[in-house]
This record gives C-alpha cells, sequence and structure tokens, in this order.
C-alpha cells in the first residue's frame, strides 16, 4: 500500500493514461513522460462493465517500482469491490468507481477502508445529480467525456456543461476534490477542459501515439494552461 500524497485539490495536472501505450514496453513509457506527469492513469476494464478488458493488479504492482507518481486507477469494472485492497496492496494511490455501478457510499467508505483516495466517476449521459449526493464523501470526481471502453475516441464537448456545474458546487462548498476529465483530450480540447473547470486531464492517444511522449505531455499542459489563462 501506498502512502503518495496527490498534492492540493485543484491544481492542474496531466494524467498520461498508460491504455493508448505499447503494452510490450510499459515501464519505458512510464518513464518517458516522467518529467511531464502529475499523475499516471491506469484503466482497468473487466470485459463487463465494458466491452474490453486491459490490466489489474499484478500490472500495478510491477510498474510502481518505475515511478513515483500517483497512481490514479480508473476502475470499469462491474464488481469494483472485490478488488479495492488488491489495488492499494499493489501500489495504488487512488481508484476511481462508477456510479452507474451502485452501492457507491459502500464502495467510497471500503475504498477508505483500504487507504486508497477515492474517485467517482459518471459516464457521459448520467446525469451529475446521480454523483452530486457523494461530492463531500470524495478526493476525485471523474466526468467522462467518451463513453469508456476504448481509447481514441472523440471528445464530447455536451460535457462541459456538467463539468462546470460540478466545478461551481466543488469551490461553492470548498470542498477538497480534484475535477477529471477523461476522454479525447488533446490540445484543442484541453483549454476547453479547463475553461469549464477540470483541473486532472487525461490523455492517451495525444501523448503515447506521438513521436515524442514526452513532448507531447509538455505541449498538452501549455494548452491547458491557456484555458486557465
Amino acid at each position: 500500500m501506498t502512502s503518495i500524497s496527490a498534492g492540493p485539490a485543484g491544481q492542474l495536472r496531466i494524467a498520461p493514461s498508460i491504455l493508448s501505450a505499447d503494452f510490450g514496453f510499459l515501464a519505458d513509457a512510464v518513464r518517458a513522460v516522467d518529467a511531464e506527469t502529475d499523475w499516471l492513469h491506469l484503466d482497468v476494464m473487466d470485459g463487463h462493465f465494458v466491452p474490453n478488458v486491459t490490466i489489474g493488479p499484478p500490472v500495478v504492482h510491477s510498474l510502481r517500482r518505475y515511478s513515483e507518481r500517483v497512481f490514479d486507477c480508473h476502475l470499469m469494472m462491474a464488481e469494483p469491490g472485490r478488488y479495492l485492497e488488491s489495488f492499494a496492496a499493489a501500489g495504488a494511490t487512488s481508484c476511481t468507481v462508477h456510479v452507474e455501478v451502485g452501492d457507491t457510499a459502500a464502495l467510497v467508505r471500503q475504498a477508505r477502508q483500504v487507504g486508497l483516495r477515492v474517485g467517482l466517476a459518471a459516464n457521459p449521459d448520467t446525469p451529475y445529480e446521480a454523483v452530486a449526493p457523494f461530492l463531500g464523501s470524495i478526493d476525485l470526481l471523474l466526468l467522462m467525456t467518451v463513453f469508456p471502453g476504448f481509447a481514441g475516441q472523440s471528445f464530447l464537448p455536451e460535457v462541459m456543461a456538467k463539468v462546470a456545474t460540478a466545478r461551481d458546487e466543488i469551490d461553492r462548498r470548498h470542498l477538497s476534490v480534484d475535477l477529471e476529465v477523461d476522454g479525447g483530450i488533446d490540445e484543442t480540447t484541453a483549454p476547453i477542459a479547463t475553461r469549464a473547470g477540470a483541473n486532472v486531464l487525461v490523455a492517451g492517444s495525444a501523448i503515447f501515439a506521438r513521436d515524442d511522449a514526452r513532448d507531447a505531455a509538455h505541449r498538452l499542459r501549455e494548452a491547458a494552461l491557456e484555458g486557465l489563462s
């Protein structure tokens, strides 16, 4: 179990998603972007909640030796509660579960009990009202800007209204909650997301599909900052 600090909520963070990296060279990919990485985003898919299968705790454990960054694990799983303890033991810093799975309050408590930071995710068509009751008990709200399950999808701009609503509520209540977006984030959409209120940007293809992943992450950060100016 890791005790790595995620830092103060609200700061701009770039979180490269290894879903778009070459799985044969994940350690190299992680090290290549380290200088421009605040958090590392690890997409976990179970073939049930989404129609794809990716990684699990053994990969998290293997990568932990190559990075001291926050491991931001997005659990696209039908039964995340069965695995929270395993992810914590493997070196995850934070685990995000989907509100669509249900039993949200119990999952939040369980994640806390095993020492994880707690995230809650919502799909693009899930209303803000589904996550609003839990804002005071989580560390991270992830509003998906694509439908989860596959990398390389196009950004859905209509989600920005939900991002803006969440940002207003977080700020109004002075909550220590990071607001994350994931899906179709690149140099064009990053400033749109930060302008709406997101402070954690997950990007896969926009970083790892480039010849120079570190430079791509740097340029993504610069673009995101434009939305804050």
